[in-house]
């Protein structure tokens, strides 16, 4: 990965075979980002893309495995106690200019993935919701 700060955000040039959710994790915990906005574009491969069955409170998750133009990547950056969490929703288009779209789980870029990160300046974090089962932002 390559980064520039610009101005008040971070560029971010993912390169070919770098797991996306995993790199920008380990970015947003070594620059200490305490919350944020993430914006993206690129294409992937081995993409994990998931929607949320409400009734049931888990994920149902469908597997990508060739190549795709990620459309759009958009998401915010939170804390769960002592570790960060991506919320990142992503748009990806095949061949046949289908697009899917859902809560990104896994993506492996196969040309670049470019994302920019504008850091919040205050700590956000999530919490459990039991009625839902998921970890909602603490505002």
């Amino acid at each position: 990965m390559r980064v520039q700060k610009v101005g008040s955000y971070y560029q971010l040039r993912l390169e070919r075979g770098e797991e996306v959710m995993a790199t920008l994790l380990d970015f947003v915990r070594k620059r200490r980002i305490r919350s944020g906005l993430v914006l993206g574009l690129g294409a992937a491969e081995e993409l994990v893309l998931g929607c949320y069955d409400l009734k049931h409170k888990k994920y149902l998750k469908r597997r990508f495995r060739a190549e795709h133009e990620i459309a759009a990547l958009v998401g915010n950056i939170a804390w769960d106690e002592t570790e960060p969490i991506c919320h990142i929703h992503a748009v990806i288009g095949n061949r046949q200019f289908a697009t899917y779209s859902g809560h990104l789980f896994e993506a492996r870029v196969a040309a670049t993935c470019e994302v920019s990160i504008l850091p919040g300046q205050k700590r956000l974090s999530r919490s459990l919701d039991p009625s839902t089962g998921l970890r909602f932002l603490r505002l």
